[in-house]
């Protein structure tokens, strides 16, 4: 039995497998960094909570489960959380470098999955 593939089918399978191939090296050196981060403690916490939020994101995405829609619903949102905060700048570092990183994780993905 033979399969007929289109042109933009085609097209469609190489860009996930490609955008799974990003997320998954993404993953990866998330990963790396998180546990670097949290083995030193300290001040390095702050970058294990900006990479730490990142990780089910590309883990999703890795595994084929990213909805572009609802990624740019969320990445809109917490666009727009950073905004709010910076009238006062009434956020603790935590917070912030966890909202950051969210909203890194998801332009990145965003991006890169056009």
């Amino acid at each position: 039995m033979k399969i007929f593939l289109t042109e933009n089918q085609i097209k469609r399978l190489k860009e996930n497998t490609t955008f799974e191939k990003f997320a998954e090296k993404r993953l990866g050196g998330a990963e790396k960094i998180v546990k670097n981060a949290k083995e030193k403690g300290g001040p390095s916490m702050l970058t294990y909570h900006h990479f730490n939020v990142k990780l089910p994101h590309y883990k999703k995405a890795s595994e084929g489960k990213f909805d572009i829609d609802l990624a740019k619903k969320e990445y809109k949102k917490l666009v727009k959380e950073l905004s709010d905060t910076t009238d006062n700048f009434n956020i603790e570092q935590v917070k912030f470098q966890k909202l950051v990183g969210l909203i890194e994780v998801l332009g990145e993905l965003i991006i890169k999955h056009k």
